[in-house]
This record gives C-alpha cells, sequence and structure tokens, in this order.
C-alpha cells in the first residue's frame, strides 16, 4: 500500500453480503462510493447512514491488487430482535446511554457473550463512544472501579462519578483482542 489507510478485514461473517461479494480477510477497504476511507470508524460511518437494500461500491486492496465491486447492503442480524427489545419497557437495558453514543444489553442475555457485564449493541459512529474506539460486541466489565450488569448499574455509575465532580469516567472493556481501560466523558 502506499498509504497506510483503508479498513483491513479480518473477518467476514458467513451468508452476509460481504461474504456473498467475495470479501475476505485481509483485504483492505479503501472506498465506498468514491468517498475515501481511512479507517475502519470511517468504514461504519459511511454505511451506517446507508439503508438495508442499497448498493455500495467498494474499492478493495486483495493481495496487492485494486478491485471494485458492488454490495447490494442488508439488515445487521438479530437487528429486528434488538430493535423489538429497546422499545418493551421490561427490557430497560437495551435502551441504552444515549448521552454517549451507545446501547447495551446485559451479557447474559446475549448468547455467546459470558456472564459478565454489559455488551455493546450498538455505538453512534459520532458520538463520544465510538470516538473512543467502542464497537458493537464489546463487553463493559466494570465502570468506574465498579461492575456492571445492567443500564441502571452503568448509569448510577456515571451518575455517581458526575456527583463527585468528575468529567471523565475509566470503564475496563473486553474486545474480541484484549482487554482494555477507556476514558468517557460522564456527562
Amino acid at each position: 500500500m502506499k498509504k497506510a489507510e483503508g479498513a483491513l478485514v479480518d473477518e467476514t461473517e458467513p451468508d452476509t453480503p460481504a461474504a456473498k461479494a467475495g470479501i475476505r480477510a485481509g483485504d483492505v477497504i479503501t472506498s465506498v462510493n468514491g468517498n475515501t476511507i481511512k479507517d475502519s470508524r470511517a468504514l461504519a460511518r459511511e454505511i451506517s447512514v446507508m439503508a438495508p437494500g442499497s448498493s455500495a461500491k467498494l474499492d478493495i486492496l486483495h493481495k496487492g491488487e485494486t478491485t471494485t465491486i458492488t454490495v447490494t447492503l442488508a439488515k445487521m442480524p438479530n437487528q429486528t430482535q434488538q430493535l423489538a427489545r429497546a422499545e418493551s419497557p421490561e427490557h430497560e437495558s437495551a435502551r441504552g446511554i444515549p448521552h454517549l453514543g451507545l446501547s447495551v444489553e446485559a451479557a447474559s442475555d446475549v448468547e455467546g457473550a459470558g456472564n459478565k457485564g454489559l455488551v455493546v449493541t450498538n455505538v453512534d459512529p459520532d458520538g463520544p463512544a465510538a470516538e473512543q474506539g467502542l464497537h458493537a460486541g464489546d463487553v463493559i466489565l466494570d465502570v468506574g472501579g465498579t461492575s456492571v450488569a445492567t443500564a441502571t448499574d452503568f448509569r448510577n455509575a456515571l451518575s455517581n462519578a458526575k456527583s463527585n465532580g468528575k468529567h471523565d469516567i475509566l470503564m475496563r472493556v473486553k474486545t474480541s483482542d484484549n482487554t482494555h481501560f477507556v476514558a468517557l466523558p460522564v456527562g
């Protein structure tokens, strides 16, 4: 690559538009509909504003060769279920933390996420959570040094930090690769 820019594909899920279009692990997406992609967040922003069913023209670097493919976008898996839960009052945890730009759900309610913490189910690409590198699928283990199991626990930790005069709060986050700390604004 001439420039270290683009979104590196680490894995494609089977039966998704990306897999069907031939995108493979190791490919680098360098543009969407002619818009240069600098990193994975830029890719998420570009795709997130497009409607399911629309087409996107992707420039991809595959094994040193640049190719252009067209992908027809689809709804994310389980998106309908997540939306239904978010609108249901008994699933308050799905409502999320709007001022941080993320939605969470108890890890115990998400298949394959384990039993500890909160799974990030959605991230606003323009919100503080995205700016700090949080992604859907990350697991928030504790907020401000306190273990969290519900969105209420999360909100209480934020509220306590704010009432103690703090401007940021430290969260311990588990990703597919590792566990690290992320600082987010309290309010």
